[in-house]
Formats: C-alpha cells, structure tokens, sequence
C-alpha cells in the first residue's frame, strides 16, 4: 500500500467522497458539489491511494467556509488552521497513517507561519479513539458546543506549534 501523501484535487473527489461518506457519523454526510467545493477551499487536501485510504482536508483561517465549528475557532483565534475532517479506512487503521498525514500537515503549517492546528471531535455520539489520537499528538481541549438542537456534542481541540 502507498504510505506517502499527495495532494487531493476534484479529480480525487469522488474516490474521497465514498471513504467519506463511509464515515459520515463521524464526520458528516456529503455530496460531490460539496466535497468538491470544500476541497477548493482547503489550504491542505493530502490522502493515501487517492483518497480512497486515508484524506486529511483543512482550511486555514481566511477560508470563506460557513460551519459553526470553524466559526467558533473564528472567535478564540486569530490565526490557525482547521481540520475540518480526517479519516482512515477501517482496513488500514493502526498503521501510522493519521500521524503521518497530522505530521505533514504540522510542518507545512510551521513553513506558513501559522501558530496553531485546531479541530472538533464529537462527544456525543462519542469518538473515543479520535479523542485518544488527538490526545496523544498533545492537542488541548479548549471549548465545548452543543449543535443541531442538540443532536451533536463536540469537543473543540487546539495544538500550538512552537
């Protein structure tokens, strides 16, 4: 399997889209237009085997992306990069893939200038081996939201470069 990241583009999209939507408890549900936008948008789009193993998709603070967990970041930060989803295939987890993409994206960042990498984890419906993940590659939890009427609990993290 190809352990090394590419760039992800609307050529990819459709492949990312099933892993994606594989995954939509975790993340959340979308369509091709969606996805494709959303991969416009991203200051970071890297995946394993063309999105189809593994995709990390991130927008930096200036995107014109309209979502209630980055607007939260939006307000406790003024400058960071948001992890808007990460995921790897049930088949190919435990294999360093999450951290190698995470790794990227923390140095690509630090060449940017940009101080801080920030994401949501759900809590409810919980999450537990993305909190541990999160945990373990020393983000913080700084914040807590309650969405959808309450049908979705998040947990905000943030890690600082240094």
């Amino acid at each position: 399997m190809e352990r090394t990241s590419r760039n992800l583009g609307s050529l990819d999209a459709g492949t990312t889209l099933q892993l994606n939507n594989t995954h939509a408890k975790e993340t959340s549900e979308l369509d091709l237009a969606h996805l494709t936008t959303l991969l416009g948008m991203a200051c970071y789009a890297r995946g394993i085997d063309q999105g189809k193993t593994a995709f990390l998709i991130a927008l930096d603070h200036t995107a014109p992306y309209q979502n209630p967990n980055f607007d939260w970041f939006k307000s406790a930060y003024p400058s960071f990069i948001y992890i808007d989803r990460v995921i790897v295939a049930e088949s190919a987890r435990g294999q360093g893939i999450a951290r190698l993409l995470y790794e990227d994206l923390f140095a690509t960042a630090h060449r940017a200038g940009v101080p801080r990498i920030v994401c949501e984890v759900n809590s409810e419906p919980p999450n537990p081996a993305s909190d541990a993940f999160h945990l373990a590659m020393d983000f913080e939890k700084v914040g807590q939201a309650v969405l959808y009427n309450g049908a979705k609990t998040v947990n905000y993290f943030a890690k600082n470069l240094g």
